[in-house]
């Protein structure tokens, strides 16, 4: 961490957004190099004591996430355990709330991006989220193709595996 904290401190504006949009890239699907990576984002967030490095974060985050759908797995649970998380105090950083457009904004991109309601056998908070999608990281049209394959030995290119 201590790496990631020194770059973050020390860069300027540009190499903390190249450093910033590095580790953004890495919020991808379910497994632990994804949430090693929302971890030292979180991290990070919660550590600066500078607001510039928070917004820098936060803006990155929602440079991924006003784009239309399809938003990475871990983007989204990771900006949602910012959002949600008392412990990060978001609601109460200077830039949410500088101008009525940018409150609007993420006001809009947190309601796109929370279940709107779950079952009441479904657990609560960001274990929810993840309980809810973890069986949806297979894109829809890779599941014939894993069950059809699961007979035979040929790969999807036709040709004989090992």
């Amino acid at each position: 961490m201590d790496i990631f904290e020194g770059l973050v401190t020390e860069l300027d504006q540009e190499g903390r957004y190249y450093v910033l949009n590095a580790i953004a890239n890495q919020l991808r699907y379910p497994n632990n190099h994804t949430h090693y990576f929302s971890c030292v984002l979180l991290y990070l967030f919660l550590q600066s004591k500078e607001a510039v490095i928070k917004e820098q974060i936060t803006r990155v985050l929602l440079e991924r996430l006003i784009v239309h759908r399809p938003h990475p797995w871990g983007l989204l649970i990771s900006f949602i355990e910012l959002i949600k998380n008392p412990r990060y105090d978001f609601w109460k950083q200077p830039f949410t709330g500088c101008a009525p457009e940018i409150e609007r904004l993420f006001e809009s991109v947190a309601r796109s991006c929370m279940p709107s309601k779950q079952p009441a056998d479904q657990p609560k908070g960001v274990v929810g989220v993840v309980a809810k999608t973890a069986g949806r990281h297979v894109p829809e049209m890779a599941r014939p193709m894993m069950s059809e394959s699961a007979g035979r030995s040929k790969t999807r290119g036709g040709h004989v595996g090992p």
